[in-house]
C-alpha cells in the first residue's frame, strides 16, 4: 500500500506543511493545554511521522508549552498547527489545519479527566487519561 499525500496549513496560507501516511492515527486531545492551546473545548490531532513531514511554505513559530513538549503556530495568523513532544519521532498536527480534515476519523480520546461535560462526541471510542501532569 503506497502512502497518500495529506497537506494542510494555517488560515492565512503563511505556513503549509505535506506528509505521507495511510492513514494517520487521530484522536480527540481534552487536556486543559490542548483546550487552551486552540481554544477550543477540545482538539483534534493528528500523528504524523516527523521525518515525513515538510513545510512546504513559511516556517511556524513555536512555543514551548511545558517541560516536554512545544506547539507551532503560524507567526502571521496565529493559527495552532502542532504538538511535538520531546524526543517523539511524531508530531500532532492540529486536524482543522488540514486540507480534508473529513478524511480522517479519531481512533480515542485523550485527556479525559478534563473533559467538558458538554464534549458529548466520540462515544465508545477508548478512553485515557492523562499520564503527565504539570
Amino acid at each position: 500500500m503506497s502512502d497518500k499525500l495529506w497537506t494542510g496549513g494555517c488560515l492565512c496560507g503563511t505556513c503549509r506543511y505535506e506528509f505521507k501516511d495511510d492513514p494517520p492515527h487521530s484522536g480527540y486531545c481534552h487536556c486543559n493545554m490542548c483546550k487552551r492551546s486552540t481554544g477550543g473545548g477540545f482538539a483534534v490531532l493528528v500523528q504524523a511521522r516527523r521525518a515525513s513531514l515538510t513545510w512546504s511554505n513559511g516556517s511556524p513559530a513555536i512555543f514551548r508549552s511545558s517541560p516536554i513538549a512545544t506547539r507551532g503556530f503560524c507567526p502571521t495568523c496565529g493559527s495552532p498547527l502542532f504538538l511535538q513532544y520531546d524526543g517523539d519521532g511524531l508530531i500532532r498536527l492540529t486536524a482543522g489545519s488540514l486540507d480534508h480534515p473529513e478524511l480522517i476519523r479519531p481512533a480515542g480520546h485523550y485527556g479525559v479527566e478534563s473533559r467538558l461535560q458538554w464534549a458529548d462526541i466520540g462515544a465508545g471510542l477508548p478512553e485515557e487519561e492523562t499520564k503527565e501532569r504539570f
